[in-house]
């Protein structure tokens, strides 16, 4: 049998539609935190930090951890952290529109494609509003991709020959990203800009999720135990975290704010 098809669509399809939810919650979020970020003067932003407001939710332990940070953190910090998180989502972007055009996924599990198409959506959607409040700060838009994970990327290519192959690099990717916007909500200076990074953040923390759930059915071929329901009995022990392994989520691999800045 080959790869793609243990591959249970059920599951699938319920992670796809559960990862479009929380994305469609995120740009509600988003386009909020834009216009709070353009309708607002840098010195009261930063005014405003200083008197408090804490972003809970998916990054709330990199917040508490990194006040300190946030508090001195300018401008300058700002437009470097959108710019290098705009050039993480033209990466992601370029990477999701290879794959689709791959043999093995284009002429492989429909369902596959179609999880690839919407988060290219997805990504396109992000780098366009961590662009627009770049433009927002005076600053310009990043159209490049990330030099770093681009250089891993180009060198990884000519070794893809399968769908594990595609979903291990788009895992790393998806890690990357949510480790540095989890990060970034505690290192910009106005709760606009929290609000975005905390919205972005948990979205690519999903179709991490479902990207280790395709990755864990593709290494066991066992796409019989993954449905709703299921029996019970019959799963193994890490049914219910190999998508989630992290309590907290980490941000050891967070990229630099200057990374991936317009130079």
């Amino acid at each position: 049998m080959m790869a793609e098809e243990l591959i249970d669509t059920r599951l699938l399809e319920e992670l796809t539609e559960q990862s479009q939810d929380l994305n469609s919650d995120a740009v509600r979020i988003t386009r909020e935190a834009l216009a709070e970020y353009a309708q607002a003067e840098p010195e009261p932003r930063r005014h405003r930090w200083r008197r408090g407001s804490v972003l809970a939710g998916a990054a709330g332990g990199a917040v508490l951890l990194g006040a300190a940070r946030a508090a001195a953190a300018g401008p300058s910090d700002d437009l470097m952290a959108l710019q290098t998180a705009a050039s993480i989502e033209n990466l992601a972007v370029t990477v999701y529109t290879t794959a689709a055009g791959l043999p093995f996924i284009k002429g492989g599990n429909a369902t596959v494609a179609a999880f690839i198409a919407k988060t290219t959506t997805q990504h396109t959607a992000h780098a366009q509003a961590f662009n627009a409040a770049a433009t927002q700060a005076g600053g310009k838009a990043q159209t490049a991709a990330n030099p770093k994970y681009a250089a891993v990327v180009q060198q990884l290519l000519p070794s893809i020959k399968t769908p594990a192959d595609v979903v291990k690099l788009a895992i790393t990717l998806e890690d990357v990203a949510a480790e540095t916007y989890t990060a970034n909500v505690a290192q910009v200076s106005t709760p606009a800009l929290r609000k975005l990074f905390g919205s972005v953040a948990p979205v690519e923390a999903q179709h991490r999720a479902t990207l280790l759930a395709v990755q864990a059915l593709l290494a066991g071929g066992a796409p019989q135990l993954i449905a709703i329901p299921t029996d019970a009995a019959k799963l193994p022990s890490a049914a219910g975290s190999v998508g989630f392994p992290d309590s907290f989520y980490p941000t050891k691999n967070a990229s630099p704010i200057s990374e991936g800045a317009v130079k």
